[in-house]
């Protein structure tokens, strides 16, 4: 037999015992009958299975067993190396196609290159609700919801892991185009059958997710915008106006910057603006608190440190904070807390910009912009010798002081408002207005905490607002009177009258004013800072710092 006379086809029918009764094209030949045979269970029953012969030609053969005949199909699989690997060496290969073929979770709709349909599996018919058979030869928009298997067929490009509403229900599936010899010959899909109730579920993650992409991304765009402009600092008082305008002024000067101002003012908002407005904004700022430096770790944490510097060091060293804003802006929040054996260090880098890692030799320089914070008295702490004067020298090139909320309570209505519309499209909530009388009532207020407390006030009379308006009400007022009622009665003596005395100073009023905030909500936490801090719109650190005058 010649080349030209070579068969590409072959049929083998046998009866239950073995006897040849038709055989053609490849089956014709005496060896291949043997291979077929011989490998067939002894036990006729009705089974269904894949062979893979291997010799001068490559075949395989799909098989059906019944107890009245024995039928294989042959075909050369020359140009299936793969196929005929994986059906040669997995014995039970046809479960396997079987599995694909049947499964929910994997079953597939086969169409040509017409997008008629070919296939469609028992499970996806019964979704459908079409007959066994029903949708065959037909165009599969006309049998499958919200389909695009005919633009893969029509584009060949696979699309994988989109959704697909069908029944009502949001599916995930996967489109795929099956070449042959470089040509498209149809395409499959397959679908996440996992029953209705996985599948809801699953609808319900990725709407979440989707939710929380679209949150993440506005942070990220508000950070940037805080991050390039004013906008976030809220205000059209005096001092707001001024404040800015010193900002832009000294943002894109080379000059080191203080920034002083009680707590809860603002002053991380400020550096973060300066940072922006000036030429190293597209890098970013790097941030340090110094009061929360450990002293056993502050020149691994500000310097870095080599690799094997000491034990548990990472083995390609590590940047410091120095190193790290090297062409952009280091800011020192709370630099006044910190212990005065840190200054003299942070001094020696501040000269010139010299520095070397922990366990080096070769000095480094870093081209920063220091910006620094405090709400401490400067000059208090020099004179009791707790700050170093040349430090100070060093950190207050310029001095920008940021105004407490007393100063600017014209500006309280545009702070509520912009914190409600916040905090109500973050939480998802439908409070969106404010009763006119709550910013009298509000002006009327002591702030400590100044815009930070305000902040965390607004929030909580949101989340106890029953309607779509805050009021008075919500922000929960409550009298000296009754405030004390509510306290344990070791706390009540250090409650400030609802009346001054006259004559004093209205800062030794205010230091009275927090003294006894703090000491009755120490009392009403039992001692949770972290509770008293929020409460109170304070940072810890500044808790801590009053706790030993309360």
């Amino acid at each position: 037999m010649n080349n030209r006379e070579m068969p590409v086809f072959g049929v083998l029918v046998a009866n239950p015992q073995g006897t040849i009764l038709c055989a053609t094209g490849f089956a014709s030949d005496p060896a291949i009958q043997k291979k077929l045979l011989q490998g067939l269970p002894k036990k006729r029953q009705q089974v269904t299975g894949f062979v893979a012969l291997e010799g001068h030609l490559r075949l395989l053969a799909i098989f059906r067993v019944t107890p009245d005949a024995i039928v294989f199909f042959i075909h050369s699989a020359t140009g299936e190396p793969s196929l005929f690997d994986f059906i040669a060496s997995v014995d039970f290969a046809h479960a396997i196609f079987s599995y694909f073929i049947n499964s929910p979770y994997e079953s597939m709709v086969v169409v040509d290159d017409q997008a008629r349909i070919k296939f469609v599996p028992p499970v996806h018919e019964a979704f459908f609700g079409i007959k066994r058979g029903e949708g065959i030869g037909k165009h599969v928009t006309d049998v499958i919801e919200n389909t695009n298997l005919h633009e893969v067929v029509r584009t060949g490009k696979a699309e994988i892991g989109k959704l697909q509403e069908m029944g009502g229900v949001t599916r995930v599936v996967a489109r795929i185009p099956i070449m042959d010899n470089g040509k498209i010959v149809g395409a499959i899909g397959r679908v996440m059958f996992k029953g209705p109730e996985t599948v809801r579920e699953l609808s319900s993650e990725v709407t979440k997710l989707r939710t929380e992409v679209e949150f993440y991304r506005r942070e990220l765009s508000g950070l940037k915008r805080r991050s390039y402009s004013l906008e976030q600092m809220v205000g059209k008082s005096d001092a707001i106006r001024q404040l800015k305008a010193d900002i832009v002024k000294v943002a894109p000067l080379h000059v080191p910057v203080l920034i002083i101002g009680e707590s809860g003012t603002g002053k991380e908002l400020a550096a973060h603006a300066m940072h922006g407005l000036s030429s190293r904004n597209e890098n970013q700022m790097v941030f340090v608190n110094a009061a929360a430096l450990p002293s056993g770790l502050v020149e691994s944490e500000l310097f870095g440190y080599e690799a094997g510097a000491f034990t548990g060091a990472e083995k390609k060293g590590r940047k410091g904070k120095f190193e790290l804003a090297d062409k952009s802006s280091l800011f020192f929040d709370e630099i006044g807390d910190m212990p005065p054996e840190i200054q003299v260090k942070l001094l020696r880098v501040l000269e010139d910009g010299m520095f070397e890692r922990v366990g080096g030799d070769r000095p480094r320089h870093s081209d920063f912009r220091l910006i620094c914070a405090s709400n401490r008295d400067f000059q208090g702490m020099i004179n009791a010798r707790e700050f170093r004067l040349d430090l100070y020298y060093r950190i207050s090139g310029v001095t920008i002081r940021m105004p407490s909320l007393h100063e600017r309570l014209e500006d309280i209505p545009d702070l509520v408002e912009n914190f409600l519309a916040a905090f109500a499209a973050r939480q998802r909530i439908s409070v969106n207005r404010v009763d006119p009388k709550v910013y009298g009532y509000l002006r009327e207020l002591s702030w400590p905490g100044n815009v930070r407390q305000l902040l965390h006030e607004v929030e909580k009379a949101a989340i106890f607002c029953d309607g779509q308006e805050i009021t008075i009400e919500d922000f929960r007022p409550l009298s000296a009177a009754a405030a004390q009622k509510d306290l344990p009665n070791e706390s009540r003596q250090l409650m400030p009258s609802a009346i001054l005395p006259p004559g004093g100073k209205i800062r030794d009023a205010v230091e009275d004013m927090e003294k006894a905030m703090i000491s009755a909500a120490m009392a009403k936490h039992r001692g949770n800072k972290k509770k008293v801090a929020e409460e109170l719109g304070i940072s810890r650190a500044y808790l801590y710092k009053k706790l030993p005058a309360a």
